[in-house]
């Protein structure tokens, strides 16, 4: 569904950490005692982040001061004339750079949540400069000749020493360590050519998201919910217009293309959306693509790879191109032949209505909703007055103390924040230990990134100096009227729950060193799918999805019918995803990186027969999770990957006769949840269940049982 965006303060280059040489003069010179981004947190809960000081004037000199403290401590750890050791070299590594980490985590949420221009311009003018600083650590030929040297040695060593060592080897010789001077300084060019098109591509972007479809004619949004009405009304408002605006986001476009009458209004709307970052004029992203495609492929050839999947790609589950795609590949024709049957579907009942019309891909979600309403006698709108955000909230909370004994107490107001609508709840584990703080931000805003995702301020670690968790969630739900409550689509209920796995995840974690706490991209959407299945437990569903203004609690009659229709329109929600993971892995495999985007768009979707009532669920000039960063390119099928262990995970609960049987609880706890990277994410999962993932399961999750059955 959406990424999972890290900014913990770890600072191996495995996730190209940052540091510079150069003079340690100024990291000498007592960073903090001015400048608040670069003071130690402080407060409660092991320091928290100073939200409340946050501003980007501070931020030219904290990036500075730190870059230069941490370019500092690895100065010292390269230079150290005793001979190489674990202790003396490796530890000192998972410390360094700390303070620089707290900026970066400062400032990368504030770009993700406050994105104004001036943060813009800093992202700008600063993210070249930090990539270079990410080079020189990699490139120091005195610290990778100590990595090396204990490397070879690594037997000595206990098993998580062993993996850390290896890891970080495989990583220093992945971002060129041990290239020749002039290679580097090649590389070193194309990264930082590739940090400033990143922050060019998210900001032409977010401009094409801060535009609205201005609506002062309410028969226009007929069919459309009071709800979905009232959050216009209120983006009118906050841009001084009169009427209606719907706002160039998912939460604001896809209520309405789902019960707005007006086809007019839908066809209008969906253009805007799907043309995001696609129109010819100054925020049209198309170039901006080709220029990161051709570097990734200069890059990769560079480092020895053939294509820039081949490179993203070592250090995943699926280790190769071709895995994923074999994958993907046996997917697809499911899901396109049950897109054929749905489209039949909807244009009989277009046809009925007497409507002429050829179902077009702005009808899809319209006529989707009337199918479900005649099959399954389920209308989307009688299912939100049972999904009001505070208590799904409660909802998910509960889950995870009856699933792990997490407890979480509201301490909301006690904290620093950067916007007054934020939660944040204290949590202990079931012996009473302090795990750390979880924080909510879930209204979309002006300069807020769209999606939904996870951040993790500051990851937790036994190596001394300990330190606790603070995660947080960050979605964008629309906000209505002031005290009007604030209810929610299933899929936005799903969506929560979804993002509090990457969160549980986060605060079940319990590892020595940071460095084996990330894991690989397409292992990291697996705990946050598996959550999701929680929220539809007929326990979670009487305790906390009770109707907004009765109190009542679902009716099981409306629970069948949702259970009755949890394959319905699989073949949409699998096709247009499926299509987006095709194509970013077709595009990241052009082995000279020569593209032009929209043309490749149409032909790679042609050569693989895509419906055409139906688009990408993200086009190339609006994919945000390859564009903007490195993050999930050439991985975007990771959601299908993480999917299968997902829906094969659950079958394990349903096997032991509960979703709450606590044996497995504590076994999927205990062997994959806390455990970080510290073993082979494949090997733990065969701990967990015995054999590898049945593909199988995924298949019959989504309704393709014929498909499953091969």
């Amino acid at each position: 569904m959406f990424p999972l965006i890290l900014a913990a303060a770890v600072s191996l280059p495995l996730a190209a950490g940052a540091l510079v040489a150069g003079d340690t003069a100024v990291a000498e010179a007592r960073p903090g005692a001015t400048n608040p981004l670069l003071a130690d947190w402080t407060g409660p809960y092991g320091g928290v982040p100073p939200w409340d000081k946050v501003t980007p004037e501070l931020f030219p000199e904290a990036f500075t001061v730190g870059l230069a403290e941490r370019a500092a401590e690895y100065r010292r750890i390269a230079d150290n004339p005793a001979a190489p050791t674990f202790a003396n070299t490796f530890v000192p590594m998972q410390l360094a750079g700390q303070r620089f980490g707290r900026v970066m985590t400062l400032f990368g949420v504030m770009t993700g949540n406050r994105n104004t221009p001036a943060y813009q311009a800093l992202d700008r003018e600063w993210s070249p400069k930090i990539a270079a600083a990410s080079d020189a650590i990699t490139f120091d030929a005195k610290l990778f000749a100590r990595i090396a040297a204990i490397y070879a040695a690594r037997a000595q060593l206990d098993p998580q020493q062993q993996r850390l060592v290896t890891r970080t080897y495989d990583s220093f010789v992945r971002q060129g360590a041990k290239l020749n001077a002039a290679q580097k300084a090649r590389l070193s060019q194309y990264n930082q050519q590739l940090a400033s098109a990143f922050s060019e591509f998210s900001r032409r972007l977010l401009a094409d998201e801060s535009t609205a479809i201005a609506v002062t004619d309410e028969a226009m949004l007929a069919g459309v919910p009071d709800s979905v009405k009232a959050v216009a009304k209120a983006a009118a408002t906050e841009r001084g217009q009169a009427g209606w605006a719907i706002v160039n986001t998912r939460s604001a476009v896809d209520p309405v293309l789902t019960f707005a009458q007006n086809r007019a209004l839908r066809e209008q709307v969906w253009r805007a959306f799907t043309n995001r970052g696609d129109n010819g004029d100054a925020n049209d992203t198309n170039a901006v693509i080709a220029q990161i495609v051709k570097l990734r492929a200069d890059r990769a050839h560079l480092l020895g790879f053939a294509t820039h999947a081949d490179w993203r790609m070592q250090d995943t589950m699926a280790k190769t191109p071709a895995a994923a795609m074999a994958l993907m590949l046996r997917v697809w024709p499911a899901a396109t032949a049950r897109v054929a049957e749905e489209v039949r579907d909807m244009q009989a009942i277009a046809d009925q209505s007497g409507a002429k019309l050829t179902i077009a891909p702005w009808d899809y979600r319209f006529y989707q909703e009337q199918v479900r309403k005649r099959r399954y006698d389920l209308d989307q709108a009688e299912l939100k007055p049972y999904f009001e955000l505070n208590n799904i909230i409660q909802g998910s909370l509960y889950a995870a103390n009856r699933l792990y004994g997490l407890t979480f107490k509201e301490i909301t107001g006690t904290v620093p924040v950067f916007d007054p609508d934020m939660r944040i709840w204290h949590v202990t584990n079931r012996n009473g230990r302090e795990v750390g703080l979880f924080y909510r931000d879930d209204f979309a805003r002006t300069g807020k990134r769209s999606g939904a995702w996870a951040n993790t301020y500051r990851g937790q670690r036994r190596l001394a100096p300990a330190q606790t968790v603070l995660s947080s969630n960050n979605n964008n739900f629309a906000k209505g009227a002031k005290g009007a409550p604030v209810l929610i689509s299933l899929d936005d209920a799903q969506t929560l729950f979804h993002e509090f796995g990457h969160a549980i995840h986060a605060m079940l974690q319990d590892v020595t060193y940071p460095g084996l706490a990330g894991t690989p991209r397409d292992f990291v959407e697996f705990p946050s799918q598996v959550n999701e299945h929680w929220l539809l437990t007929r326990d979670v569903l009487d305790k906390y999805a009770r109707h907004y203004q009765t109190g009542a609690a679902m009716p099981q009659a409306l629970l069948d019918k949702i259970d009755a229709s949890k394959t319905f329109n699989q073949g949409f929600a699998t096709t247009e995803y499926l299509a987006s993971a095709i194509v970013d892995m077709k595009l990241h495999t052009v082995a000279d990186g020569v593209v032009d985007p929209d043309a490749f768009e149409r032909t790679t979707l042609a050569a693989i027969g895509m419906p055409n009532a139906l688009v990408m669920r993200h086009r190339l000039p609006q994919f945000n999770h390859l564009f903007a960063s490195d993050s999930y390119s050439a991985g975007y099928y990771s959601y299908l990957w993480s999917e299968t262990m997902d829906a094969d995970t659950f079958a394990a609960f349903e096997e032991a006769g509960s979703p709450w049987d606590k044996a497995t609880a504590d076994r999927f706890a205990r062997i994959l949840l806390s455990t970080g990277n510290e073993t082979d994410r494949a090997e733990a999962y065969r701990a967990f269940r015995g054999r590898d993932p049945d593909v199988g399961a995924l298949l019959r999750k989504r309704g393709f049982a014929a498909a499953a059955a091969r």
